[in-house]
């Protein structure tokens, strides 16, 4: 059992696909989660669908829909920080940092889950991956919290190899599910998982593993 988990990601709706079962889970063992949210996704293309969301309304819906997302999952702990959305490549990394920093400071993590720097095919998603690698990598070796990324560039594994975490969240697969239908506004596949009638086994196949890599500090 870990003793806290911080989960740093840079937009609402990147916790649904890919850690949204993990996290259920080990709230469910008991395991606190912190999510820091980069941003409110304010500069999304889409709008829903059909559209119901402007470029006006859009932070205020999207912030809606984190908060439901986080709900559904269990997380009572959401911190929004603030920062613009496809713009933390260009935010100053000092502060960038500091606000990741102080957030270790305070929880103390066993376990921050982030994206893999460089591997993980959105700028934001890389940028604020190696903010939470540089960050954690200034401490001292033996205060530093073990780190598990998602990766899903092309070809990622010829770079970084086969994930080393697999879990299975086919038990919290209701959990994950109404996360990804809370972010109504960016997937149109959350309007159809409500229409299309999927098989349990199809459920469980789609959606029952989700993958992690552990970073591996110099």
């Amino acid at each position: 059992m870990e003793r806290h988990i911080l989960v740093v990601l840079p937009h609402p709706d990147d916790e649904s696909f890919g850690i949204a079962g993990t996290l259920a889970m080990h709230l469910n063992s008991g395991t606190p989660v912190t999510y820091a949210c980069l941003t409110l996704g304010e500069m999304g293309r889409n709008m829903g669908i059909p559209p119901f969301a402007t470029r006006v309304t859009l932070p205020q819906i999207r912030k809606q829909e984190l908060e439901a997302s986080c709900r559904a999952i269990g997380i009572k702990d959401l911190r929004m920080l603030g920062f613009h959305d496809k713009m933390i490549e260009f935010e100053d990394q000092g502060l960038l940092d500091a606000n990741i920093g102080a957030l270790i400071e305070e929880l103390n993590p066993s376990l921050v889950i982030t994206f893999y720097p460089g591997y993980s095919v959105h700028p934001d998603h890389d940028a604020c991956g190696a903010a939470v690698v540089r960050t954690i990598a200034r401490l001292p070796e033996a205060k530093r919290s073990k780190v598990h990324c998602l990766a899903f560039s092309r070809d990622h594994e010829r770079a970084v190899g086969r994930p080393d975490i697999e879990n299975d969240v086919r038990d919290f697969l209701q959990h994950k599910m109404a996360s990804i239908q809370a972010h109504r506004s960016q997937f149109q596949a959350a309007e159809l998982l409500g229409r299309k009638q999927y098989t349990d086994k199809e459920l469980q196949e789609r959606f029952g593993t989700e993958r992690f890599w552990t970073y591996r500090f110099q």
